[in-house]
């Protein structure tokens, strides 16, 4: 039986990612410290670290629980701290990641799983919408730079090492346990503002396009990348469909039986106006295409809140 260590095990996608591997039959590990994710996430059946992904004890947890795989969900994930604090989120994103690579060389992991940005990295001005993997990369925030650079360190491992990876750039996560304080779901932020009847926030026009993905869809990918793409693939998981944070406001307002309108803002630094990714090759590299519409992902996450707020 596979053992696979996820890093932020215990939050959004992580967690989801824990239940769905253990379902697979995988042994799983979790390191997380608990700063976003929850304990209430944890699946029982996983063994649980609580650890900073930069603390240098993590080396006694490959030690000892000897992974066959990683998947690396744990980061720093709010654009706007990043552009606030980008020394914060390069010691999060880049240090740490680099410390759990350096980990995977020392003891034997096979493979790496990266979870990547294809919102924040394929910056503006971009042509070729839906952008595909050969899109130019060119970052608009410190969060998106320290994807690309986790990326290029991925390169540097399997070339020098032997260290086989796939990085997969998500497109807008969206879903169940999805935190409604959080740092980067509007989705989440909505619903919670909604059903509790106060004033919701839209920064710009409200027309920047995003692709949105529900969690299971991005699960599945993580899933299917541990034994499928070989000698280092980088590959968007999205939709391919740019929808705007006024149609979205439209579709949860209905939801919710919310009777408000939104309230506009000036836009803020470091947001990209429009991004939906292509997914053709996760399709051919992975047999994978997003499975649940934007609809019904919108229901099962509102039916979610509703009852666990």
């Amino acid at each position: 039986m596979a053992k696979v260590l996820v890093t932020g095990g215990a939050g959004f996608i992580g967690s989801h990612l824990v239940d769905s591997l253990i379902k697979e039959g995988y042994q799983v590990v979790i390191v997380d410290d608990l700063s976003h994710g929850k304990k209430e996430n944890l699946n029982s059946q996983a063994k649980f670290y609580e650890m900073d992904i930069r603390d240098s004890r993590l080396e006694e947890v490959f030690k000892e629980e000897k992974p066959d795989y990683v998947d690396h969900h744990a980061a720093q994930m709010d654009i706007r701290k990043s552009v606030a604090d980008p020394q914060f989120d390069a010691e999060v994103n880049i240090i740490g990641t680099l410390n759990i690579l350096e980990n995977c060389r020392k003891h034997g992991v096979k493979k790496v799983i990266f979870a990547s940005s294809g919102g924040a990295i394929y910056g503006e001005g971009n042509d070729n919408l839906p952008f595909d993997e050969k899109s130019l990369v060119k970052p608009l925030s410190p969060y998106g730079v320290g994807k690309c650079t986790g990326e290029y360190y991925l390169y540097f491992y399997r070339e020098t090492y032997g260290l086989d990876f796939t990085a997969l750039r998500y497109g807008n996560v969206y879903g169940p346990r999805q935190d409604p304080e959080g740092e980067a779901g509007v989705i989440a932020i909505f619903i919670r503002a909604m059903l509790q009847n106060e004033s919701i926030s839209i920064f710009g026009d409200g027309e920047q396009l995003r692709d949105y993905v529900y969690v299971e869809d991005v699960v599945r990918a993580n899933v299917l990348s541990l034994n499928k793409g070989e000698g280092g693939d980088v590959i968007n998981i999205g939709t391919a469909r740019g929808v705007s944070v006024n149609e979205l406001f439209k579709n949860l307002a209905e939801i919710t039986g919310f009777p408000g309108k939104p309230v506009y803002h000036p836009s803020r630094a470091g947001e990209i106006l429009k991004t939906y990714l292509n997914f053709s090759r996760a399709k051919t590299v992975l047999g994978w295409r997003p499975e649940m519409t934007l609809e019904e992902g919108l229901k099962k996450t509102g039916d979610y809140f509703k009852k666990n707020l």
